[in-house]
């Protein structure tokens, strides 16, 4: 096997490999020599079966293998001999000429063939003694947790029938109705029973309002537009009237905050349940208080650095940022001129965070390197038990999907990894606590994108409302960008969440387990 580099520019390398047709024809016979110890063939002993009459039945198939596996000792011969570290896969280019590759095949010829790589680019680590960043701190406050109480005990109460009662705000009402469009009912527009507790916005906008004042036995028409971002594409935006039959209105009982309200939410007694909420609030707490140091922190790496990437990773990452940001500009019915920008102007953007994840992926992966950072298996598996809980009914496939593909389970690593390499940094750095209302933690999600995203554009082909739900979709995005690119895990396909959203006909906003009868 011969190995000539032919490019050596910037990131890029590219080799030509020669097998020389009498390396080919050795490698071939022997395969056949060895092959012929396995195969039964009628007319023919065990082991006496001509290589000559083997080479004639299966000469190619046993080629082609073979070439597979030159293919992939020169890619380890070059990776090797030039100490390289590879930011991808490899492309191959075999010859075109169809002739040319026959000849090789039957190893009458050399097979020459291209190998194109990109490699991992150098850099020196910065110092890190000068960085100072800011972590934002709260206490949790007693009003916070009588809070979050009465929210409990509020939707925890129950509703007691009333007659004659004239439904307001905070009462619920039991109702059928039927759904049409231009007088044709439609799928999914039907239902029985449903609990509609007005005032809770949990309904198409406009449902909810046009039941207050009504009572048990009364039949009305609802008018109500869905709105333009609806689960259902053929009801998006339309105008649908329900012929309404109120069953029953039902008036809240008082929501009460005592022992019994605790033991309803499996609690001992109501002071263990205000202590288990002060335990969630202030993990809360914490974990927006991790976001914000951490974006401190990669926004101080991403000043200290700046070298090439590789183009082959900047353009992965990108796609999946840009995927992201149409299909959300889709499920808000949203263009790019509906915020003053062009695509274009949007997409030179998102490349820049995309190469800013890529940049500091890179970054965080030599530091990780050099501290001797591991994951251990333990950490990997309770990473994936927390992944599997993410799809309940499917725990066991997804389970199996990780366990058989390195790459997917690979994504699970990744952002361990990244935190781990963060703390590792955070106590190489100065790190200043301010404590800060809650207010404060949470403020200017929007605008910096702090809470969640990796430093998106506010404005710039994403609506508000999309920016928003991109943040809380990617809450952990250097968990995809960053890591991602530090491990250069490329799983493509992985199992995908139950989701009702998109099924839901009836005047639900959101998919509601009572709601899914209308389309029984």
């Amino acid at each position: 096997m011969q190995v000539t580099e032919t490019l050596s520019q910037g990131l890029k390398r590219e080799f030509q490999v020669v097998l020389p047709a009498s390396e080919l024809e050795e490698r071939l016979t022997s395969e056949l020599s060895s092959l012929k110890d396995r195969v039964r063939i009628n007319g023919f002993r065990p082991g006496k079966v001509p290589v000559a009459h083997l080479r004639r039945l299966y000469g190619r198939s046993v080629m082609a293998e073979m070439v597979q596996t030159l293919v992939g000792e020169a890619e380890r011969k070059i990776v090797d001999e030039n100490a390289l570290k590879p930011a991808g896969q490899p492309r191959y280019e075999f010859p075109e000429d169809k002739e040319e590759m026959e000849k090789a095949l039957d190893a009458k010829a050399d097979l020459s063939f291209k190998v194109a790589l990109e490699i991992l680019p150098q850099f020196e680590l910065a110092d890190m003694s000068d960085i100072t960043v800011r972590k934002p701190v709260t206490e949790v406050t007693d009003t916070e947790v009588d809070e979050t109480l009465q929210r409990m005990a509020a939707q925890n109460r129950s509703f007691d029938s009333a007659e004659g009662r004239v439904g307001e705000s905070g009462d619920r009402v039991i109702v059928d109705f039927v759904g049409t469009m231009d007088g044709e009912a439609f799928e999914g527009g039907t239902a029985q029973d449903i609990s509609v507790d007005l005032g809770s916005n949990t309904f198409i906008p406009g449902f909810e309002d046009q039941l207050v004042g009504v009572k048990a036995g009364d039949e009305k028409t609802v008018t109500v537009t869905f709105p333009a971002n609806y689960g259902a594409e053929h009801l998006a935006g339309k105008e649908a009237s329900f012929a309404v039959t109120v069953k029953d209105v039902q008036a809240p009982a008082e929501a009460k905050i005592d022992d019994e309200l605790a033991k309803q939410f499996g609690m001992e007694s109501l002071d263990a349940m205000k202590d288990a909420i002060r335990e969630a609030v202030k993990r809360d707490l914490d974990a927006q208080s991790r976001r914000k140091v951490k974006k401190a922190l990669l926004d101080a790496l991403d000043e200290k650095y700046d070298f090439e990437l590789p183009p082959s990773l900047v353009e992965q990452e990108f796609n999946a940022v840009w995927s992201q940001v149409m299909s959300d500009l889709q499920n808000n019915s949203k263009t790019f001129e509906d915020d003053g920008t062009t695509e274009e102007e949007a997409k030179a953007e998102y490349h820049k965070i995309a190469e800013r994840r890529v940049r500091l992926g890179l970054v965080l992966a030599q530091i990780g390197e050099k501290g001797e950072i591991q994951v251990t298996d333990d950490e990997v598996t309770q990473g994936l038990v927390e992944r599997v809980r993410q799809y309940p009914g499917q725990e066991k496939q997804v389970w199996e999907f990780y366990q058989k593909n390195p790459q997917a389970l690979a994504e699970i690593r990744a952002p361990i990894f990244e935190e781990k390499v963060v703390d590792h940094i955070l106590n190489e750095v100065k790190v200043e606590e301010e404590k800060v209302d809650r207010d404060t933690l949470f403020a200017d999600e929007e605008e910096e994108g702090a809470a969640a995203s990796e430093e998106k554009p506010k404005a710039k082909g994403a609506s508000k409302s999309k920016a928003k739900s991109a943040d809380k979709s990617e809450e952990k995005s250097e968990d995809k960008g960053e890591a991602k690119a530090a491990s250069k895990a490329k799983s493509k396909s992985e199992p995908k969440a139950e989701s009702t959203e998109g099924e839901e006909a009836a005047p639900a906003k959101k998919p509601r387990a009572k709601a899914r009868k209308a389309e029984d």
